[in-house]
């Protein structure tokens, strides 16, 4: 039973039919464009309501106990179709529309440079899932894949890490008690691959998931693309799914539900291009729902059609796992423009301490603004979804809304160079690849927004690398009308190396501590964090998982399509706090041990004190 659930009136055994859902609809979009000075509301397209559809019943399987060992795959010459997924690069696309910024800034951020430890006070950690445990679960039935995708969720006294293409439950010391259990299976799809009968299952990536302390459940969130079980092409349907625990304890059962975001066959007003996908769905909580935000593709490409917004109650939706009626509707919102261009990348906030309660209840977002040509940008965009708690009602009624702010200098980072080492597979030392300058994980605490991008940085040795831009922003309301500005910010970068892919977890007294990979001439891809503290930043860089060697992938293998030998690299770190004020990180490195024949990338998982 799911207690203290803000109802407006029962709803076990309701079934929605299309005409009650159509009937629901009600949500407004504000877009707040032009510059950061001065700006005025304007309609955009969006307010669709959306059905969920009930999946699997399901749970994380048992701990295997047998240790890992490294694992050999068959070379490219006898099982090049069935080592990579067919559909692999689908979802390698750049979120952004070129458009002309008026004077945008020329110069990249010159940056001394932070200093590096490998003490770590008050820090401990356990290495978390590797391409090991990816590549062999489900028997050996998987693909393998770069990046990992780090999902991280803490509560209760678990640990719940989830990537491409598997996740594992853990105690507070790393002890192992459930997992590793591939996401297909999770999920109750056929193996991604079964290499006896040669049949092909869903193609599964971009994990993220959350403990939420107010309904006391897990949840769990992915891209799914349906594919041809026989040749492993994809179908043109995908979906959002979204698991959430029956209780509070991750190792029991799970219900899944589906969110389709095919968006019609390409005549669906803001879907040109359709059959589309849903990429990296992001995932944020406020006090009354959950919110998922997608960069909309065409499955065949290549329009890009902006980023996707979906509101839904999250209570509904446990007590729907829990077989208490149907989930809520789900608001989903298109078609959003920002300043000059289109908006790409909307990153929800998670909560720590306390909701934004004012206007009905309000979730955030944060956005970056560089969408080209210019590489440089010094703007971002903060978004507002106001009457939240009108998600638990028959009848939703939501506003969207955006602001532009002035910030720092941010731009597109290089791809980052590693120490030169030891390699397996490719015979030439691969870059990291640092994708872009989109918004990384967002956390509201203590009335502030907390994020990070990577950017390109000046070193004070004059290099060129890839740096941190991080912001703490301060929400600002003028009536009805959202507004704000940067309370902080600031860089992190190492003098002629690359810190990379941020992720910032804040506690309820709001100290901060970002977490990321340290790699470039001097360190292999290494786990690191950083405290920001309340009100200043200790500067110190901390090591707290060392690199052992370079990263030898195959995406940046030219025998598997890297001919530029970049190799795939995060896409994302994660940082979430417990109930206890410690907050988790968890960011890819390179372990020692074992590794399969194509990659050697891992994972590790820390507990900070800040």
């Amino acid at each position: 039973m799911i207690h203290g659930i803000p109802r407006e009136r029962t709803r076990a055994g309701r079934v929605w039919s299309g005409a009650a859902a159509i009937a629901a609809a009600g949500a407004l979009v504000l877009g707040m464009v032009g510059t950061a000075a001065a700006a005025s509301p304007t309609l955009a397209a969006g307010g669709r309501v959306l059905a969920l559809t009930r999946g699997a019943t399901t749970h994380i399987g048992a701990t295997n106990s047998a240790p890992r060992t490294s694992s050999k795959v068959s070379p490219l010459s006898q099982a090049g179709s069935s080592e990579i997924s067919p559909i692999n690069d689908i979802t390698e696309r750049s979120p952004k529309v070129e458009v002309p910024a008026t004077n945008p800034p020329t110069t990249p951020p010159s940056v001394a440079g932070n200093k590096v430890s490998y003490t770590t006070p008050g820090a401990t950690g356990f290495n978390g899932l590797s391409h090991v445990d990816s590549r062999m679960a489900s028997g050996g039935n998987q693909f393998s894949l770069e990046p990992p995708d780090q999902g991280l969720c803490v509560g209760n006294g678990f640990v719940l890490e989830t990537i491409n293409d598997v996740l594992a439950v853990y105690k507070a010391n790393g002890t192992m008690v459930a997992g590793p259990t591939a996401l297909n299976a999770f999920l109750g799809y056929a193996p991604s691959i079964d290499r006896t009968n040669h049949v092909y299952g869903p193609f599964v990536t971009d994990p993220k998931c959350y403990f939420d302390a107010g309904t006391q459940r897990w949840y769990h969130t992915d891209l799914t693309l349906d594919v041809n079980p026989t040749t492993g092409a994809d179908t043109g349907t995908t979906h959002v799914d979204i698991a959430v625990s029956q209780t509070s304890d991750p190792t029991g059962a799970w219900t899944v539900f589906h969110l389709d975001t095919t968006n019609g066959d390409g005549s669906l007003k803001n879907h040109p291009g359709c059959p589309c996908l849903g990429d990296q769905p992001l995932l944020g909580f406020d006090a009354t729902g959950m919110y998922i935000t997608t960069n909309e593709f065409s499955v065949a490409g290549p329009n890009f059609n902006g980023a996707q917004v979906y509101a839904t109650s999250k209570w509904e939706l446990a007590a729907a796992a829990d077989g208490l009626g149907s989930p809520g509707v789900v608001v989903s919102f298109d078609g959003l423009p920002l300043a000059e261009g289109q908006a790409y990348s909307l990153q929800p906030a998670d909560s720590v301490g306390g909701y934004a309660t004012g206007h009905g209840g309000t979730e955030y977002f944060l956005s970056a603004l560089q969408f080209g040509p210019a590489p440089l940008d010094n703007r971002i965009g903060i978004w507002s979804l106001t009457n939240t708690s009108s998600l638990n009602g028959l009848h939703p009624k939501i506003k969207l809304q955006s602001h532009v702010m002035a910030s720092e200098v941010y731009g597109q980072p290089n791809p980052a160079v590693q120490r030169n080492g030891i390699l397996t597979l490719n015979t030439t030392l691969t870059l990291l690849n640092s994708n872009d300058d989109r918004m990384n994980q967002v956390v509201y605490a203590n009335g502030l927004l907390w994020s990070g991008v990577n950017t390109i940085v000046t070193t004070k040795d004059g290099s060129t690398r890839v740096g941190i831009a991080y912001f703490a922003v301060d929400p600002e309301w003028h009536g009805s009308a959202l507004g704000g500005h940067v309370a902080r910010q600031g860089y992190v970068a190492v003098n002629g190396n690359n810190v990379l892919f941020p992720a910032i977890g804040v506690d309820r007294w709001g100290n901060a501590v970002m977490t990321f990979t340290l790699v470039g001439p001097k360190y292999y891809p290494s786990a690191a964090y950083l405290s920001l503290g309340a009100s200043s930043t200790s500067g110190m860089i901390h090591v707290i998982g060392d690199g052992a060697g370079p990263a030898d992938g195959f995406t940046g293998d030219p025998a598997y399509g890297g001919t530029d030998h970049v190799e795939r690299w995060g896409d994302y770190s994660a940082a979430v706090t417990d109930g206890a004020g410690h907050i988790w990180v968890a960011t890819e490195y390179i372990p020692g041990g074992p590794r399969t024949s194509l990659a050697n990338w891992g994972t590790f998982v820390a507990k900070v004190n800040p």
